[in-house]
């Protein structure tokens, strides 16, 4: 099948498919004498792979080492596995940070609720935005800090 059939079947656009093949994600497909690619239907699969990997997080380049394995002829699936149990320690990771940031903002803002512009010292830019360290400085005084 030809590309614009490839990309239509697996939800892509035709350019997606010439890159992923550029990156070597698709194997390059044989071509008709007047030089159109000729995709066997395993593409729409691998193509199916690649975006479902990409779903749960995965990188290009994870993807492409869990399909070399593949090409290789062995189970890539301790692979995956190691990917995909990276991947969600880093998640973890974001979600404390977002956490921290979602609390400094709460603490931010409730400081902001009590300040009057008249009040803004005008060597400063803005004294509703304070240090970080301040902000947390409040927070732990309130024995809202926990970081996990």
């Amino acid at each position: 099948m030809r590309i614009r059939e490839v990309a239509s079947r697996s939800g892509l656009a035709p350019s997606a498919v010439r890159y992923y093949e550029q990156l070597g994600l698709l194997p390059e497909p044989p071509r008709t004498e007047a030089g159109y690619r000729v995709y066997p239907d395993v593409a729409i699969d691998r193509l199916g792979f690649i975006r479902a990997a990409q779903a749960v997080g995965l990188t290009l380049a994870e993807v492409r080492q869990v399909l070399g394995v593949r090409d290789a002829g062995e189970p890539p699936c301790r692979v995956v596995t190691d990917l995909i149990q990276r991947r969600h320690a880093e998640v973890r990771t974001k979600i404390v940070e977002l956490r921290r940031l979602e609390r400094d903002l709460a603490a931010v803002r409730a400081r902001a609720a009590t300040l009057n512009p008249r009040d803004c010292d005008p060597s400063g830019i803005c004294h509703v935005i304070p240090s970080v360290a301040s902000v947390r400085a409040r927070a732990v005084g309130r024995k809202e800090v926990p970081d996990v």
